[in-house]
């Protein structure tokens, strides 16, 4: 499959579908079919990161941004079991995830996987659970850094609201290394307060899982974000 040539713009909202059940097979392609009818509508822009298989039929079908949730650094050959970028850019994807709390990774493995993914043109945006380590990860110059406080994850309750001095030193000491990494809010987000509260921190857009796949009304939670963006 031939990658989209798709456009990341700033602020945005990233939906990671993580492996629930809501965001398997035609109900995530229904999902980022009404992704991306919001993000037209509200001229926002929104990226969705489904399962590996998945991302083929996703990609091919919807004109937003595509992430993986994760990928290897190792090179094509013997390896098996390993997700390798080539395969995510040709499943259709333009960017993926890495480290996040579920998926911790060692910080040379980080490095490689973010070498490799730029010599494919695949954006990044890593996890990071602290200020700290945000800061430390940003020195290799990764395009996203997404600070998620890991006790915050699923909670509903927002890093924005519970923790926001931690998006915003983030923030200072993130860009004070590298000033083209954007920053991105991640954990409890859950309604247009929270983004547009993080937006006001800072940070550059959202990282968000349950708050959108796992609601009883995801276009409305869709909208709500948007909105807020768009203030």
């Amino acid at each position: 499959m031939t990658v989209k040539q798709v456009k990341v713009a700033y602020p945005l909202v990233l939906i990671n579908y993580k492996t629930y059940l809501e965001s398997l097979g035609n109900r995530g392609l229904l999902l980022a079919k009404t992704v991306e009818r919001i993000s037209k509508e509200y001229g926002v822009c929104m990226v969705v990161a489904p399962q590996f298989v998945d991302i083929p039929r996703i990609a091919s079908e919807v004109s937003i941004p595509v992430f993986s949730q994760h990928l290897d650094p190792e090179p094509a050959g013997s390896h098996t079991g390993h997700i390798s970028p080539e395969s995510i850019k040709e499943a259709g994807a333009c960017g993926t995830l890495l480290n996040h709390s579920e998926r911790r990774l060692r910080a040379d493995i980080i490095e490689d996987s973010i070498k490799r993914s730029r010599e494919l043109g695949l954006l990044t945006c890593v996890c990071a659970n602290t200020s700290l380590i945000g800061k430390a990860l940003s020195i290799l110059n990764p395009d996203m850094v997404a600070i998620e406080p890991p006790e915050l994850i699923g909670s509903g309750i927002s890093v924005s609201k519970a923790k926001p001095e931690v998006i915003r030193s983030s923030v200072e000491m993130i860009k004070s290394v590298s000033s083209t990494t954007h920053v991105l809010c991640g954990a409890g987000i859950t309604d247009g307060m929270d983004v547009l509260r993080a937006i006001e921190l800072g940070s550059e857009g959202v990282l968000v899982a349950s708050g959108v796949v796992k609601a009883k009304d995801p276009e409305k939670i869709l909208k709500d974000f948007a909105i807020a963006l768009n203030q």
